[in-house]
């Protein structure tokens, strides 16, 4: 069984560490882009450009099923590659948890990238999915950046900038970017009073593997491309823990 992660940098380092601790004998393939990145403030068509090349990358080394493990890129090339590889190959997107961050009807938080905030993709799954929830969106700037480059001083300036216009009375915090999942603790420590984190890596691991049949029992190996060359994966993503859990793979 072999599974490609896609996305523009450690973003895909959650999904790929959830599916690791479900499937341990899953091959993972992690495709992302350090020369394209940030894929945020780019045009939809080359955003999809850059996932398609780091998926056809990917590709190369015959994946099960292809996860696209980025919220810009699910909003802007999720269709096309769909279009591309379906069904032949089963391609995964990724959606905010706002359905179920909703589903208690509380105070709601959006946290997501300045190009997610407020967009029409972001206003209308609010509108489809934020229910009875008094829903706020909350820009980030910066976040992606600073965990990208594990930057622990413009991390803690970036989250509480965030935590600071987060309403207080907020239960539910949706972490609207990839790459926020790997800083939860430290968000949650931010907020003004203990709110639920809702991520989207159990749910995009836990998706990808119902896609696939049975696999033969031992351990998985792990494969990294760098804007589709061999490599190694990146200092920074030994820094979280999602990162040493694919570090403990074998190569």
């Amino acid at each position: 069984m072999k599974i490609a992660l896609v996305d523009s940098g450690l973003g895909l380092l959650a999904a790929a560490a959830a599916i690791r601790r479900l499937r341990p004998d899953a091959d993972l393939i992690v495709s992302c882009d350090p020369d394209g990145m940030p894929w945020g403030p780019r045009t939809p068509e080359d955003v999809t450009a850059h996932a398609r090349a780091c998926a056809q990358a990917a590709l190369a080394h015959g994946p099960d099923v292809l996860v696209l493990a980025c919220n810009t890129a699910s909003v802007h090339a999720l269709a096309h590659l769909r279009a591309e590889f379906e069904p032949e190959l089963p391609v995964i997107g990724t959606v905010p948890a706002i359905k179920p961050a909703a589903a208690a009807g509380g105070v709601v938080a959006i946290w997501a990238t300045p190009g997610t905030t407020g967009s029409a993709y972001q206003r209308g799954l609010i509108a489809e999915f934020g229910g009875g929830a008094e829903v706020h969106e909350v820009a980030c700037p910066g976040l992606a950046e600073a965990v990208e480059y594990a930057d622990e001083a413009a991390i803690a300036d970036a989250v509480a900038s965030a935590a600071a216009r987060t309403p207080t009375h907020t239960t539910d915090v949706v972490l609207g970017c990839t790459h926020y999942e790997l800083v939860d603790g430290q968000i949650a420590s931010a907020l003004a009073a203990p709110a639920r984190l809702h991520g989207s890596a159990d749910a995009v691991a836990a998706q990808a593997l119902r896609r696939l049949g049975p696999a033969p029992a031992g351990d998985g190996t792990l494969t990294v491309l760098h804007s589709g060359r061999p490599a190694s994966l990146q200092v920074a993503a030994l820094r979280y823990p999602q990162g040493e859990v694919l570090a403990g793979i074998r190569v």
